[in-house]
């Protein structure tokens, strides 16, 4: 666990994570937030901030008595907002820092496959 983060952001990030990757499928059933808070030595009501971050979110849905489910379509949500989150942290930054030392975009494109190809 990352210190400087909120642990509940932390545990939904890894919910997310496992979704993305296929770990966690469409109606799979996710761990308990007494398991998660067993396994990373955490207070339950710290986990069960980061499940219901989900669940608000429409992400993971609750079944009354049995747990908490992946919503159909989480994974393509989950993916565009990751993508979206992407182009603001990551895209735009560049672009702006490159613009700055001329680099044009196909340079950049061209800086970017080099890199890809290493």
């Amino acid at each position: 666990m990352d210190e400087s983060r909120p642990i509940f952001l932390q545990i939904a990030e890894q919910i997310e994570g496992d979704i993305i990757s296929g770990a966690l499928g469409e109606e799979t059933q996710v761990p308990s937030t007494n398991e998660f808070a067993a396994f990373l030595r955490v207070n339950p009501a710290t986990a069960g901030k980061g499940v219901n971050l989900l669940v608000d979110e429409g992400i993971l849905y609750k079944k009354r008595g049995i747990g908490m489910f992946v919503a159909e379509g989480a994974r393509a949500r989950l993916v565009a907002k990751r993508r979206d989150q992407f182009s603001t942290q990551y895209v735009r930054p560049l672009i702006e820092e490159a613009a700055k030392l001329g680099i044009s975009a196909d340079q950049l494109a061209e800086l970017i496959r080099k890199e890809q190809s290493a």
